[in-house]
């Protein structure tokens, strides 16, 4: 498979630059993988379109202050996007820079705590502080909202809010899980009367989410490296929802890549680790049965996930209706309901 088998045309006009005034009020395009069966409805209508033994699963990850500036001790300015906490003192981190820094050198972030360079990896440096105080409490203190290259305005208290989930408790990500992005209080507890079952997972999206494939043969990929954890709560809800005949509905791509990533010894297992999985057309799904997905980035690996997940003529289809319907796209935008083909 090609990369260029991924490509659409899309106006910028249809790119989302702000979210709906209210989390709800997106649309939904419902797709049958199936079928190839298309229907336009609403994202508040979602209940209606799952079954009472039907299970829920979010990513319950919670976006960091990612975007950091600073200088050079020996001179210069620099911007650092975190792409992953390693732990208490060390992360992973793109640092943008007039000449990149070396090795031993060091850098002060916000006027506020140093770092050292202690190697590059590809176009990532490893960073170490000498900080007391944790790294990602640093963060959070010192760094701004990292809102996607797409949106062109700097983040606000409105970002603040709404590039977060409801539902957002594990300190990590530098990216939001969108599909989770649509849910309010007010869907929640409607689930939850509806007695439709929610488990978590938690991945820590990178900022490798937003990069397009580069290479033309798909295959040549190399993916990025994320963490993710599957409790064994939610490995036992899954087994009780399948045992009553009902579907496991993955909130984002983000919640599928964890629980596939969790069932790649053959079943599905509790744990923790790091996942670098790549879900193109030809993946067998082991756990994941309905996806509820915002729309991808042209050439990207997620887009081909959902072609994987949906088949590739019809997600093409889909995304052709998508842009006739003036549907939105991208973090901020509408969402699609995917039964697996």
């Amino acid at each position: 498979m090609r990369t260029t088998d991924f490509d659409f045309d899309l106006p910028d006009a249809l790119i989302a630059q702000f979210p709906t005034p209210q989390r709800s009020g997106s649309r939904l395009l419902r797709l049958d993988g199936k079928t190839g069966a298309l229907s336009d409805d609403l994202f508040r209508q979602l209940p209606g379109f799952l079954g009472p033994d039907d299970l829920l699963v979010l990513n319950d990850t919670r976006v960091i202050k990612a975007r950091l500036e600073g200088i050079k001790t020996s001179g210069g300015k620099i911007e650092i996007m975190v792409e992953r906490v390693l732990d208490a003192h060390r992360m992973l981190a793109q640092i943008r820079a007039s000449r990149s820094p070396k090795p031993g050198s060091r850098l002060m972030i916000a006027d506020a705590f140093e770092a050292e360079v202690v190697e590059r990896q590809d176009d990532l440096f490893l960073l170490k502080t000498r900080s007391s105080t944790p790294l990602l409490e640093l963060i959070d203190l010192h760094g701004s909202l990292p809102l996607p290259p797409y949106i062109s305005h700097q983040a606000d208290s409105r970002d603040e809010a709404r590039y977060q989930t409801v539902f957002a408790r594990q300190l990590g990500a530098v990216a939001a899980p969108t599909a989770g992005l649509h849910f309010d209080e007010d869907m929640m507890a409607t689930l939850k009367a509806a007695g439709i079952a929610i488990a978590y997972v938690t991945l820590h999206v990178g900022a490798g989410t937003f990069q397009p494939v580069r290479v033309d043969n798909i295959e040549d990929h190399k993916m990025h490296t994320e963490i993710y954890s599957v409790p064994e709560e939610t490995v036992s809800a899954i087994r009780h929802a399948q045992a009553r005949g009902g579907k496991v509905t993955a909130v984002g791509t983000t919640a599928l890549r964890a629980l596939e990533s969790a069932a790649q010894g053959g079943e599905l297992a509790s744990g923790s680790g790091e996942t670098d999985i790549f879900i193109t057309p030809g993946y067998q799904f082991r756990v994941v049965e309905r996806l509820l997905t915002n729309f991808h980035l042209p050439k990207s690996t997620l887009l081909m996930l959902v072609s994987a997940f949906a088949g590739t003529s019809h997600i093409k289809a889909a995304y052709q209706h998508a842009i006739a319907e003036r549907y939105r796209f991208f973090s901020y935008g509408d969402a699609m309901l995917i039964e697996r083909a």
